[in-house]
């Protein structure tokens, strides 16, 4: 009997399938990359996005003018808008110090993945995207602010701090009664920046200008990172 003789493909058969199958990978390869490039257009970085939300809305809601303003016809201290430089100043110290405020609350509420609706699941972010958000948010603020490194890094350095002190008081956090100052680095920090000779009144003051940012910080970082949970 004839052995049955057996088929092989031969080198020029199985070149054929190699690059046949190399070249199905590629355009694969290649769709996956341009959805990933259409993606990332779609959807800016939310980092960056918030940071520069946040720093647009200091300015339009004009929370800080409207708090010192506010100050001094309550408590007839209208010698500190007498002098313009020295106000501007005033203005710009307090400015940065709201800056920080909101900044520390909004990468908490990032991290947390608070501010969804009360029927939408929030899942909170690992150590390492909670990371990687807040070196995206500060890059876009040195950005926006035009800040040097020495500024950046100062800014940096305040803000960890801020981090640490609403870290330490956050079991002891209550609700307070309106004429009551808050526990908080920016009324004991703006206080001081506006009126050390009457630091009571002052705290007092800043404590409402707390509930103003903090409520605005919540509903902008809310709406850019969680834009679904608003339809």
């Amino acid at each position: 009997m004839a052995k049955a003789r057996r088929f092989s493909a031969g080198p020029f058969l199985c070149d054929h399938w190699q690059r046949s199958n190399l070249s199905t990978c590629c355009y694969h390869v290649k769709l996956s990359m341009a959805a990933t490039r259409k993606a990332k257009a779609t959807h800016p970085d939310r980092a960056a996005a918030l940071a520069k939300r946040l720093c647009e809305a200091l300015l339009e809601e004009r929370v800080v003018p409207r708090f010192v303003d506010s100050y001094v016809v309550e408590h007839g201290r209208y010698a500190l808008q007498v002098h313009a430089g020295l106000y501007r100043d005033l203005l710009t110290l307090l400015q940065r110090e709201a800056l920080l405020a909101v900044s520390a609350q909004a990468l908490e509420i990032a991290w947390k993945g608070a501010g969804v609706r009360e029927d939408r699941k929030s899942t909170s972010m690992t150590r390492k995207d909670a990371a990687a958000f807040r070196q995206k948010y500060l890059a876009a603020l040195t950005r926006q602010q035009n800040w040097n490194m020495g500024t950046a890094l100062e800014f940096q350095s305040d803000l960890q701090m801020y981090e640490n002190i609403l870290a330490r008081a956050q079991p002891l956090r209550r609700s307070r009664k309106p004429f009551e100052a808050a526990n908080h680095p920016f009324v004991d920090r703006c206080a001081f920046l506006l009126d050390s000779s009457f630091l009571e009144n002052a705290r007092v003051a800043a404590s409402r200008a707390l509930v103003n940012l903090d409520s605005l910080t919540a509903l902008l970082t809310g709406e850019i990172l969680h834009p679904e949970s608003r339809s």
